[in-house]
């Protein structure tokens, strides 16, 4: 049996779009894609036009019920990542994270915060041996951090600039984000 091109073109569309429905293709190949879109380094905010946070009242609790109260992040550099297990720029963008949390983990606070329930975020963190810990708001009352979608990640400075706020994946374990935080740890 012999395809005519117009055929054999409209199969492969078919067979993308069958791919990208079925449930069990459709993560991983989101992930995939966002990948790519995380080779690309967050965009570092214009000096001029700095946000600079307007409270620190936020409390966060980790799995083991430790509160996390925002107000001892206060002059200290923070990098504040809100994620999900489900969400594939999330996942695309975390071997990144990781890299860099490694590296920067004793100087910089580091603060995982998503809604999922601890039984999916430990089986995501085991099996893809991530070692941050994640927190989860006590409370969405607080307007400190607006984050309509995921992922979202800021970047804040010793004085409570917002340095970077990036929506979507970014390589986070760039030159340009390794040598903004060197510069704000001086």
């Amino acid at each position: 049996m012999k395809f005519l091109k117009s055929q054999l073109s409209n199969l492969i569309f078919l067979l993308v779009i069958a791919i990208l429905v079925i449930p069990q293709t459709r993560k991983p190949i989101q992930v995939f894609l966002n990948k790519g879109l995380a080779l690309i380094s967050p965009s570092i905010e214009n000096k001029e036009k700095l946000t600079k946070l307007s409270s620190y009242e936020w409390k966060l609790k980790d799995e083991q019920g430790q509160v996390f109260d925002f107000e001892d992040a206060k002059g200290k550099v923070v990098f504040i990542n809100f994620w999900a297990t489900w969400c594939p720029p999330c996942i695309a963008e975390m071997p990144s994270i990781q890299k860099l949390y490694n590296d920067y983990e004793d100087k910089v606070v580091f603060l995982f915060v998503t809604s999922d329930p601890y039984s999916e975020i430990n089986k995501f963190l085991d099996k893809n041996k991530y070692t941050f810990k994640v927190y989860r708001e006590m409370s969405k009352d607080s307007k400190l951090f607006e984050v309509p979608s995921i992922p979202r990640t800021f970047l804040i400075d010793k004085n409570g600039n917002i340095i970077i706020d990036e929506s979507g994946a970014a390589n986070w374990n760039s030159e340009k984000v390794r040598t903004t935080i060197d510069e704000l740890l001086k």
